[in-house]
């Protein structure tokens, strides 16, 4: 039987390695076949190979597609995006910079989306803004990161920042959407 290839792609190679190493640190010995799979899908920001699988494959191995909603589900890691949503208070602010990898570039992608697209700022204006959307003391590394992880770009100066417009990754867009609807409410 001939095996579906599943591609991975990573935005951050960097940040997928640290996450990859510090998982491994944490086993005793070699890990089994599936657990290697889970770890490189967890690295790249998925909440295990299934997940993967089904954002790779979303049609399933019995070849009727499911209901977006049911490939959405499929790939959501409910303990994360939970993880991630305590990390912000009710005005979506950052409360604490979160311990694991993957839940600081998912508070990124929420502090990215908070900031105006389409605009160069200075230095200044960026640091002001990021301050307002945190409340740990540390601007510096929230401006540090965005562009570690390319969501923003500065002049080889640093005096001018400006988003990236990119797509926005299901957890980030599911905690966002989350925090909308508790405003409605």
């Amino acid at each position: 039987m001939s095996r579906k290839p599943i591609p991975l792609e990573v935005s951050d190679t960097s940040a997928f390695a640290k996450s990859l190493r510090l998982q491994l640190s944490g086993l005793e010995g070699l890990p089994s076949h599936l657990q290697f799979l889970n770890m490189l899908a967890r690295a790249a920001g998925y909440g295990n190979f299934q997940s993967l699988r089904a954002k790779t494959d979303p049609a399933g191995s019995a070849g009727h597609p499911p209901t977006p909603a049911s490939v959405v589900d499929a790939m959501i890691d409910r303990k994360h995006i939970d993880r991630v949503q305590r990390s912000f208070d009710e005005e979506l602010r950052l409360m604490r910079w979160p311990s694991r990898r993957m839940d600081q570039v998912t508070a990124l992608w929420l502090v990215w989306s908070r900031i105006p697209a389409a605009r160069e700022m200075p230095e200044k204006e960026v640091n002001a803004l990021l301050r307002d959307r945190h409340l740990f003391g540390d601007h510096v590394l929230l401006r540090r990161e965005l562009c570690d992880i390319g969501l923003m770009r500065r002049t080889r100066d640093g005096s001018i920042y400006r988003r990236v417009e990119r797509p926005m990754p299901i957890h980030a867009a599911t905690v966002l959407r989350r925090h909308s609807s508790r405003q409605v409410d």
